[in-house]
C-alpha cells in the first residue's frame, strides 16, 4: 500500500459522505458536497502525479483509480438528476454515464486482446473530464434554479458533447479489433 493507492482508495470512502452531506436539510449542504466532490478531483490529479513522480505506480492503482473516478462522478450526476428533476440535467448525465460504461467495457476487451494501448487517454478525454468536473462542482455548489447552475448545465453539455467526440474516437481506434477483415 503506497500514498497514490491511500488517495484513491480516500475518493471511494468520499462517496457515501458525499452522499450524505448533500441530501442534509441544512443550507450548506450544496457547497459542502461541491467542497468533497472537487476534493476527490484533486486526489484523482494528486495521486497520478504521485504514482508518476514517486515511481509509485502499481496494478491495483491503474486497475483502482479509473473504478474511483467512475463511481464519484457517477454517484454525482445521480444526485443531481434526482436534485433537478428534469430532462436538461437527465440527457448530459445519462451520455455521460453511458459513454464511461461502454469505454470501460471496450478498454477490458481491448486489453484482453492486447490492444490496450490504441484505447489509451486521449487528450480530447482530458478536456472533457475538466470541463465535467468543473460543470458537476458547479450544479453541486448552485441550487437548480440560479445562474451558476445554468452555466454548469451548459458546461455539463459541453462535457457530454466531447464525450461522445471521445468515445467515437476510442470506437474507431478499436474498430479493426472489433471487425476484423475476414477476408485474409
Amino acid at each position: 500500500m503506497n500514498l497514490p493507492n491511500v488517495l484513491t482508495m480516500s475518493r471511494i470512502v468520499m462517496i457515501p459522505v458525499f452522499v450524505v452531506v448533500f441530501y442534509l436539510p441544512m443550507q450548506w449542504s450544496y457547497m459542502a458536497s461541491a467542497v468533497i466532490f472537487a476534493l476527490a478531483g484533486i486526489t484523482d490529479w494528486l495521486d497520478g502525479y504521485l504514482a508518476r513522480k514517486l515511481n509509485q505506480s502499481t496494478p491495483f492503482g491503474a486497475f483502482l483509480d479509473p473504478v474511483a473516478d467512475k463511481l464519484m462522478v457517477a454517484v454525482a450526476l445521480a444526485v443531481l438528476i434526482e436534485e433537478h428533476a428534469a430532462v436538461l440535467m437527465t440527457i448530459p448525465a445519462t451520455i455521460i454515464i453511458g459513454r464511461e460504461i461502454v469505454i470501460s467495457a471496450l478498454r477490458e476487451w481491448m486489453a484482453e486482446m492486447g490492444s490496450r494501448a490504441s484505447v489509451a487517454v486521449s487528450y480530447i478525454g482530458k478536456i472533457k473530464t475538466t470541463a465535467q468536473m468543473v460543470a458537476i462542482v458547479g450544479l453541486l455548489a448552485f441550487p437548480p434554479g440560479q445562474l451558476l447552475a445554468y452555466v454548469s448545465i451548459g458546461l455539463l453539455y459541453l462535457a457530454a458533447v466531447l464525450t461522445l467526440w471521445s468515445m467515437v474516437l476510442y470506437l474507431q481506434a478499436a474498430w479493426p479489433d472489433l471487425f476484423p477483415d475476414n477476408d485474409h
